[in-house]
C-alpha cells in the first residue's frame, strides 16, 4: 500500500490512544486487525483506503472465515473496519464507510457446562466438620437450590434469608429486586451455619456468609473454596460457583419444562438469555418426540 494508506494507520492508532483513551490492549487489537486487512489489500492489488468499497470488505471477511477465524472475531474485526473507515471519514479522507453494512457470520452460541445430578449429589453429600465446612456447605446448597449468580451469593446479609418462608431476597443485576424460593437441603445447610456463624461474626457483621476472621466472605474465596471442595469430591471438571447456576437451570427445565418460570426465578430480562438451557435439553425432546409423535414412532 502506499506511504500515505500506511500514515493513516499510524494516525488513527494516536486517535485510539488520546481522543478515544483505549486501554493499550484494547489498541493492539486494532491493530492486529488493521495489519490483517492492510496485507490483504497488498495481496490483491489494493493500494489506498479510497479505493477500497463494500465488496472488497464482505470478500475479507469471507477470506477471514475461509482462514478458520470464528464468527465473534469476524465481528470484531468488521467493528475494528468500521471504527477505521469512519475516522478516515471524519477526517475527509473517504466519502463513505464500505464495512457499515457487512455482517460477520453468526457465531456459534457456546453451551454452558452443567454438572448432572449425581454428580451434584456427590459434590454435596460430605459432612461439614467444622464451622467453615458448614459455611462452605451451606453456600453451595444455596447456589444449587436457587440458582444465585456469585455477586448476588456475596451480597447477602443475614436480613434477606427467610428460612421460615423458605426464600431469599436476592439484589440481581441492575440493582432489580426478586424473592426466591430455598429448598429443604438447602435450609437444613443454611439452619447448620447460622448456628456456628454467631462465633465468627462480630454482633454487627450484617453479611450472611463471612471469612475466618469475620468480615465478609469475598467472591475470590467462594470459587476457591468451591473448586477445593470438587477436587475433595473427586469430580473431574474444574467446578466453579457459576456452574452451580447452569446446573440448577438445566435440571429444573429438565422437570418442569416451565422456561417462564426458570427466567423468573434466574432474574434473567430476556427470555433468550434463558432459551439457551433449552438447548442442553435437546435429547430429553427428541425422546419425546420419537415417543408421542405418530409419524415418528418406529415400527417393530
Amino acid at each position: 500500500m502506499t506511504p500515505q494508506a500506511i500514515g493513516w494507520l499510524a494516525r488513527f492508532e494516536r486517535h485510539l490512544l488520546t481522543e478515544r483513551r483505549l486501554s493499550a490492549h484494547t489498541v493492539a487489537g486494532y491493530r492486529r486487525d488493521l495489519a490483517a486487512l492492510r496485507d490483504w489489500c497488498e495481496r490483491i492489488g489494493v493500494g489506498d483506503w479510497p479505493d477500497i468499497d463494500h465488496q472488497h470488505v464482505r470478500r475479507f471477511a469471507a477470506r477471514s472465515h475461509a482462514g478458520g477465524l470464528a464468527g465473534r472475531s469476524i465481528q470484531r474485526r468488521l467493528a475494528a473496519l468500521r471504527s477505521f473507515f469512519g475516522f478516515l471519514l471524519r477526517e475527509g479522507a473517504l466519502a463513505r464507510n464500505p464495512a457499515l453494512d457487512v455482517r460477520a457470520p453468526k457465531a456459534a452460541k457456546r453451551l454452558p457446562h452443567t454438572l448432572d445430578a449425581d454428580q451434584m449429589a456427590r459434590l454435596l453429600a460430605a459432612p461439614p466438620n467444622d464451622a467453615l465446612g458448614a459455611r462452605d456447605l451451606a453456600l453451595m446448597e444455596l447456589f444449587y437450590s436457587s440458582g444465585l449468580r456469585l455477586a448476588e451469593l456475596t451480597g447477602l446479609t443475614i436480613r434477606d434469608l427467610d428460612l421460615d418462608s423458605a426464600q431469599v431476597r436476592v439484589i440481581g443485576k441492575g440493582r432489580k429486586e426478586r424473592l426466591v424460593p430455598v429448598g429443604a437441603m438447602a435450609i437444613k445447610a443454611l439452619r447448620r451455619w447460622l448456628s456456628s456463624r454467631a462465633a465468627i461474626a462480630a454482633p454487627d457483621q450484617a453479611a450472611l456468609f463471612v471469612g475466618r476472621r469475620g468480615r465478609p466472605l469475598g467472591a475470590r474465596a467462594v470459587q476457591l473454596r468451591v473448586a477445593a471442595r470438587a477436587r475433595a469430591a473427586g469430580l473431574p471438571q474444574h467446578v466453579h460457583p457459576h456452574l452451580f447456576r447452569h446446573s440448577f437451570a438445566t435440571h429444573l427445565l429438565e422437570s418442569s419444562r416451565d422456561l417462564r418460570a426458570v427466567q423468573e426465578l434466574l432474574g434473567h430480562a430476556n427470555i433468550n438469555t434463558t432459551q439457551v438451557y433449552t438447548h442442553l435439553d435437546f435429547q430429553h425432546l427428541a425422546r419425546t418426540y420419537e415417543q408421542a409423535h405418530p409419524r415418528a414412532k418406529r415400527r417393530g
